[in-house]
């Protein structure tokens, strides 16, 4: 895309932005101590505080620098508070410093950036005491999950659910974060729901953590983006650079600067006036209008020149930002120098680039700090503190100081009346049916549950749901299948009162929309309980997105179906192994693998519940497409909180035994199998069905933090009738250190058994044979077990 060029008259004209001269002025001393607060932070960590353990703390000075106008221009001026902000995570010192400026941020947090209980490396909602609206830090994510918070806004405000005024979402990112694909992914989703009220702003430095990047990506980006129905502004001169084209020989100077390659500008940008002044004189000092202009700055001011680029010019921010009335998503690709005046400043070995002792004292110095004063909010300023915390005050984006909201609970049925299917039936059929029969009661858990999946809908029998709820659109759009008269089941109806949202086949995104969706309650102030079905093996290919979702501290119900090598005539890809091990190792995320219908309905509604406690978290059902008879039984209280404990016993061991046979999930036939038959050498054997492997060792693990003094754990519980020299013998569709561990906690031996190959096609009697999961298996292990 063509530069930006200056409007005619760009000086003279009425601002688009309401702010005087004078005030711009203040704007650019408030971003001055932006700048500096963001590296002294950084020296302080690295340099003045005691360093314990010998390692580099790190920090971002460089990449801090490059963006610090940007945010200034969004926090003191633009931003509002409805507006949600993800920020580059290489940029977080210069946000803890918009922060303290704000109030928001305390003196002591920034002392101990990235030390314990301090701010943080990366902004963090969740370890952040200042106002962090996404958690940034994988690269990539934090772009993309703007969009999908502009959709779940976008959802509420279809609703008439919205409590407060609509709000843009906005990205901060760096331009080599434009390299991860799920930026992309995002994309295509975003053009499919229409997406508006989001801004993706590039802090365009035109440096990666190992080099200098492309020549020209700028066009590319600005192709791709428009492609999509993105409006594309390019941020390249500031002010300075304009005023200079329109002299006698600034055309020429334009056109070079437009063909300097990055590189080149990045190396002169280190080396300085001089080296500026060598370079455009051997270039163009042949042509009297170009050598003339250049004469006519010394060295600095050159410098200052040719580095006066829009991303670090406050008034042409300002101008840009504030001309935007359009709900159409913007991308900016803002110029800037990475590590902006800085002795590295355009260095390509500058990302990680600490100032020295001798070089922070020199800044400290152009700074106006005086020593003892570092920390001082408005030290070294012109003005008296009091015209900064006055302008501040009445800024748009301090209006509103809790940008939190607390939304209430939705009520959920009583447990007796929680829905649960009868009759032989998979796991992944029960969850269908107990959300169509929730769909069915309109109730307020029916009408706060939004579904969504990446174009596996039907195949993870979430139809039945659909049909009652119809698909979320901005638009409404009917089926045309039902107006021509075709008969199908599926009711595929689009409105804006839909409650699932389809996507494309692409995992990320389907986590990055529960992440977005599952923080409904805190940035918009309306409680969704999201609930997102994929297949079980695919968890992998969105296990990024995932791990962020849960960082954010985002609650949803994840249902992962159909699991294992029982999904077996599928074949290897699309059976999973070490999907468990992804549940009990990921945080703020409970992992259930129930085998029976009753069981699910349980969980299912402690999920409800525990997405929505101030110490909960989201709840991901490895489910099954394995029909299995259900069992004739009453649910008491002692096994309702037995299953949600993680265990109970189907067959309860006699005292002392000597065997027991643990299972979780759709292999329960298998092992009732093999327990009838090893019951006539081991009468007393007991027969435990384990739902929650995660939460058995959480509270183990608990346990063994804390040695004396507790209660037992309920695995140690479940487990005391044992002999001291008895055999456990597990079985799980997936892989055997899901409950290997067991053994440990008794000190027993273990039979552990499960898939540790990739899987193939076949029935299931073939594949439960070849990998060891049927009842000869489980009754071969005892026999190996006993005989060891």
């Amino acid at each position: 895309m063509a530069t930006r060029k200056p409007k005619t008259g760009d000086r003279a004209r009425k601002p688009a932005h309401p702010h005087s001269a004078d005030e711009i002025d203040l704007l650019v001393e408030l971003d001055s101590k932006v700048q500096w607060l963001s590296a002294w932070t950084i020296h302080h960590a690295n340099a003045v505080r005691p360093n314990r353990d010998g390692l580099k703390v790190g920090g971002h000075q460089a990449s801090s620098a490059s963006l610090a106008t940007i945010m200034s221009a969004l926090y003191f001026s633009v931003l509002r508070p409805s507006d949600r902000v993800a920020v580059k995570p290489h940029a977080s010192p210069a946000f803890h410093a918009v922060q303290y400026l704000l109030g928001n941020q305390a003196h002591d947090q920034l002392e101990r950036f990235r030390a314990l209980g301090g701010a943080q490396s990366y902004p963090s909602r969740t370890k952040d005491l200042d106002d962090v609206d996404f958690s940034t830090g994988s690269v990539g994510l934090g772009v993309a999950i703007t969009a999908f918070a502009s959709i779940t806004q976008d959802y509420l405000i279809a609703k008439n659910r919205l409590p407060g005024d609509m709000g843009r979402m906005i990205a901060l990112l760096g331009d080599a974060e434009l390299d991860e694909g799920n930026i992309y992914e995002c994309l295509i989703e975003g053009t499919k729901h229409d997406l508006r009220n989001t801004w993706w702003i590039v802090d365009y430095n035109r440096q990666s953590l190992d080099a200098v990047t492309q020549d020209r990506m700028f066009t590319r980006f600005a192709e791709i983006f428009e492609a999509t129905g993105w409006h594309v502004v390019t941020l390249k001169y500031g002010k300075l650079l304009q005023d200079a084209f329109q002299r006698p020989g600034g055309e020429d100077l334009r056109t070079w600067i437009d063909a300097c390659p990055n590189d080149l500008y990045a190396a002169l940008t280190y080396q300085g006036g001089a080296a500026w002044r060598a370079q455009l004189m051997a270039d163009m000092g042949h042509r009297n209008s170009v050598a003339a202009l250049v004469a006519s700055y010394d060295d600095e001011a050159l410098h200052g020149l040719m580095t006066n680029l829009a991303g670090h010019d406050m008034e042409m921010l300002l101008e840009t930002f504030h001309d935007i009335r359009s709900e159409t998503p913007h991308l900016f690709i803002a110029y800037t120098v990475k590590g902006r005046g800085m002795p590295f400043e355009g260095h390509k070995d500058n990302h990680a680039g600490l100032m020295n002792a001798a070089q922070m004292e020199a800044h400290r110095a152009t700074a106006g700090i005086a020593p003892g004063q570092e920390w001082e909010r408005f030290a070294g300023l012109p003005r008296a503190a009091e015209a900064y915390e006055a302008f501040l005050a009445a800024i748009p984006f301090a209006q509103r100081r809790d940008r939190r909201f607390d939304a209430p609970a939705v009520p959920l049925p009583d447990v007796a009346a929680f829905p649960c299917p009868a009759g032989p039936q998979s796991t992944q059929v029960a969850f269908g049916k107990i959300l169509n029969e929730i769909a069915r009661a309109r109730s307020d858990l029916a009408d706060a549950i939004v579904t969504t999946s990446p174009d596996v809908t039907v195949s993870t029998n979430l139809g039945g749901w659909v049909n009652q709820r119809g698909i979320f659109s901005r638009s409404g759009r009917e089926d045309r299948f039902r107006e021509h008269n075709v008969v199908s089941s599926q009711k595929w109806a689009m409105s804006p009162g839909g409650q699932h949202i389809e996507l494309g086949i692409a995992e990320n995104n389907l986590f990055l929309a529960l992440g977005a969706l599952g923080l409904s309650h805190s940035l918009f102030g309306t409680r969704l309980l999201p609930v997102g079905t994929l297949y079980d093996p695919f968890i992998n290919r969105g296990l990024d997105a995932l791990n962020y979702a849960c960082y954010q501290d985002a609650r949803f119900m994840l249902a992962a179906t159909p699991s294992g090598v029982t999904l077996a005539p599928e074949g290897g890809a699309h059976q999973s192994i070490h999907t468990p091990l992804i549940g009990m190792a990921q945080d703020k995320l409970i992992y259930f693998e129930p085998a029976f219908a009753d069981e699910l309905a349980v969980i299912m509604r402690f999920g409800f519940e525990h997405m929505q406690a101030e110490d909960g978290g989201s709840v991901y059902l490895r489910l099954s497409s394995r029909t299995l008879d259900q069992p004739d039984r009453a649910m008491s209280v002692d096994l309702r909180r037995d299953i949600l404990a993680g265990a109970y016993w189907r067959v309860a061991p006699a005292p002392d035994t000597k065997l027991v046979i643990v299972y979780c999930g759709a292999l329960a036939p298998e092992a009732e199998t093999a327990f009838g038959r090893l019951l006539e050498d081991l009468p007393g054997a007991g027969l435990l069905a384990v739902t929650s492997p995660d939460l058995l060792h959480l509270g183990w693990q608990k346990r063994m933090r804390v040695m004396g003094g507790r209660a037992l754990s309920h695995v140690e519980t479940i487990l005391a009738p044992l002999a001291t020299d008895a055999v456990i013998v597990t079985l799980i569709d997936g892989h055997p250190a899901t409950l290997s561990w067991l053994g440990s906690v008794g000190g027993h031996r273990v039979a552990p058994l499960g898939v540790e190959r990739f899987g193939q096609s076949g029935d299931l009697p073939d594949l439960y044979r070849v990998y060891g999961l049927d009842s000869e298996a489980i009754v071969d292990g005892v026999a190996a077990a006993f005989t060891a």
